[in-house]
């Protein structure tokens, strides 16, 4: 799964990596321990095709959900089912989105407690996580824009600590992930595959990011 990313990069250059055209945003600080619940930088294409950034609450609420609370539940969906669950299927053909982190967490299981480890690409560049976004309105309550993070089978790095890892997209693949028509959805399928292990780096870090409210650098302290 994934539940917890960072992004530390400088706005300016998300701006060109991701070949945005508008934004939401005029400032993003570094973060160290992106949680569940909370904003996210997502890229999307407005109605004119144009790639937009703008921030989505983590954990998505489908249109049909009475309560907020359902997207603490979906902050992940699973690359296999996408296309028939209910929750998804809709966003699936016509609310793609690229969520961009520069790396994630992951927890593994040890004898005496979880062991948290930071991913990344080699060399640290941020990357786009496939995910889904939806909007939900109920009377008496603000409009609210949320996203799901993709799943898929683990790789050989990440094999070892968890049993799913989340969907990145490779460069190539933002443009048909983000344009590709609804009726052609299921085209895209092949794309949510294990990110290669061999451009991946992982590194054991301080349990100070099993506090969600804790967003530093100390959250990345390498143990020795």
């Amino acid at each position: 799964m994934c539940g917890r990313f960072t992004l530390r990069a400088k706005l300016n250059l998300l701006l060109q990596q991701f070949a945005v055209e508008t934004s939401e945003i005029d400032d993003w600080p570094p973060r160290y321990n992106i949680a569940p619940t909370q904003d996210v930088l997502a890229v999307r294409s407005a109605e004119n095709g144009k790639r937009e950034l703008i921030p989505l609450r983590w954990g998505l609420i489908p249109p049909w959900s009475k309560e907020i609370k359902i997207g603490s539940r979906m902050i992940n969906a699973r690359a296999e089912t996408i296309a028939e669950k209910p929750s998804f299927r809709s966003p699936f053909k016509r609310r793609r989105c690229l969520i961009i982190a520069d790396g994630f967490y992951e927890w593994k299981k040890t004898a005496k407690a979880k062991q948290p480890y930071h991913i990344s690409l080699t060399g640290g560049k941020p990357f786009a996580l496939a995910g889904l976004w939806e909007t939900w309105k109920a009377e008496g309550q603000p409009t609210i824009e949320s996203c799901t993070i993709i799943t898929t089978e683990p790789n050989e790095l990440m094999a070892d600590l968890h049993n799913r890892m989340p969907v990145i997209l490779s460069c190539n693949d933002y443009e048909p992930w983000l344009n590709t028509p609804s009726d052609d959805a299921q085209q895209l399928l092949p794309l949510l595959d294990a990110y290669p292990s061999s451009e991946m780096t992982c590194v054991a870090v301080d349990n100070r990011v099993n506090n969600p409210t804790r967003d530093d650098e100390q959250c990345l302290t390498p143990l020795d």
